[in-house]
């Protein structure tokens, strides 16, 4: 979500993003709060259908059949932050130009990079903030919001929200008594997608615990395909791969308490996880490209590598939902059939984690167009718009299901409007920027150092503590 993809829904080169019928799909509820998505979740949107044509005259706001209003804004432009990029970007373009169309305004979109902050920071101390910005971290909301830097919802947008997302995605974007964002696209970022070619052609089974992970990539390397493919030249989808495992490893309760700097980096569940995650950093054979390949791949291309070629450069590659998006705008495999997932595995006695990210829209600008911009996005008529693109979640539980272009991503969807509030987020995202989403420093950084030595948990451990605790403030 990532686009550039940051994090959340990034691809992030690509901020959000994260199947086949018969395996477990995405998003439902880990006990303790903790995220987990099944496919026996069996809940979903509601019944309500959208229309999203229409454009305002010069004179009288915009309406759809929806009921939604939107006032006419002819003459103002209004520039959007965001980090998506490639088909992300595309894909919210379309919804911009809706919004454009009914409102008469005139939108640009910026590019922000995977340091959001330093760049979203210095257009507002330079007096230049976009009207509204993505956030790919839910720490930075906070700590723009603790400078000033974010304008309340107004009542249009607020009745948008309270009318279509829950009361957990609606606290999410809130700080401190004030709401502030609109959580319109999350992702679910606890999947492994697969090449099937390459399973079938080497005998390979998906698997269930990280035990039997590693036995299949054993299994996929003496067939002559490298097992899995790392972006490790994003830093972000590092921190993933060690969410995931110190999820299901050290379980939620400790989960919250290193998301919060509670507990220090040198405890010794990080070791655990750290040390399971050298398990598979440390096997060069199993890495596409070894190491310095690892290093040297971003996240697209650590998904165009499973899916180009014949045989595939590796089979394997974890990611969010959105990498959908991306094997269907980048290659020729089909998701579904050719391109399929499974959950991430459960490691030692824990539970399967699922991980959520996500992008939160705020207002820079106390400004009617900004406004008018968060309403749009918070309503179904532009949830609509987005989900038809693919590659994208919504948690907007009054969107018809049927919005959505394949049963892969309904069923995503249908699980996580059935997991209600009850949901874990994604840790560094929670953590403060310097920390957990820049790039080259931080996290971000010590995880790539730690994919480049595996075996030095320890001195991995040290750095990210005094990082940690720089950040944090203690």
């Amino acid at each position: 979500m990532a686009t550039s993809a940051r994090k959340s829904s990034r691809t992030r080169t690509a901020h959000g993003t994260r199947n086949p019928r018969t395996l477990r799909t995405a998003v439902a509820v880990l006990a303790a709060g903790a995220l987990a998505f099944t496919a026996s979740a069996c809940g979903g949107g509601g019944d309500k259908k959208d229309d999203t044509s229409g454009s305002p005259s010069a004179s009288s706001p915009s309406a759809s059949a929806s009921g939604l209003q939107l006032p006419d804004l002819h003459g103002q432009k209004i520039e959007v932050a965001a980090v998506w990029t490639g088909p992300e970007q595309k894909n919210f373009q379309k919804v911009l130009d809706e919004f454009d169309k009914r409102t008469g305004a005139k939108s640009t979109f910026v590019p922000t990079g995977d340091s959001q902050s330093t760049f979203l920071g210095t257009k507002i101390e330079g007096g230049a903030p976009p009207d509204v910005a993505f956030l790919a971290q839910n720490g930075v909301l906070h700590q723009f919001a603790d400078k000033g830097w974010l304008k309340p919802l107004g009542p249009e947008a607020q009745a948008q929200l309270t009318q279509n997302f829950s009361p957990g995605w609606q606290k999410l974007g809130a700080w401190k008594g004030k709401q502030y964002g609109v959580y319109a696209k999350v992702s679910n970022k606890s999947m492994i997608w697969y090449n099937n070619a390459a399973f079938e052609n080497a005998g390979a089974t998906v698997p269930t615990t990280w035990a039997d992970f590693l036995k299949t990539a054993e299994t996929i390397f003496e067939s002559g395909t490298a097992p899995v493919s790392i972006g490790g030249g994003d830093g972000w989808t590092l921190t993933d791969w060690f969410e995931n495992i110190y999820l299901s490893q050290a379980g939620p309760e400790k989960y919250d308490q290193l998301a919060a700097h509670q507990i220090k980096w040198t405890d010794p569940s990080v070791k655990d996880a750290l040390t399971t995650l050298g398990q598979l950093f440390g096997r060069k054979d199993l890495i596409a490209g070894g190491t310095s390949g690892a290093l040297a791949a971003d996240f697209p291309k650590s998904v165009t590598t499973v899916f180009t070629g014949n045989p595939p450069g590796a089979a394997m590659v974890y990611e969010a939902d959105f990498v959908s998006a991306f094997i269907s705008a980048n290659t020729k495999a089909k998701v579904g059939t050719d391109a399929k997932e499974f959950p991430f595995p459960a490691v030692g006695s824990g539970k399967a984690p699922v991980v959520s990210g996500g992008d939160v829209g705020v207002a820079l600008k106390d400004s009617k167009g900004a406004q008018a911009l968060l309403t749009f996005i918070a309503s179904t008529d532009a949830a609509k718009i987005w989900a038809q693109g693919g590659g994208y979640l919504s948690p907007n539980k009054s969107l018809d299901l049927s919005a959505y272009p394949d049963d892969v991503q309904r069923d995503i969807a249908k699980s996580l409007i059935a997991s209600g509030d009850d949901f874990r987020f994604d840790m560094s995202d929670q953590a403060p920027a310097a920390f957990g989403g820049t790039k080259g420093q931080g996290e971000w950084k010590d995880l790539q150092d730690f994919l480049s030595k595996p075996s030095d948990v320890a001195g991995a451990q040290a750095k990210l503590e005094a990082d940690a605790a720089q950040a944090y403030g203690s």
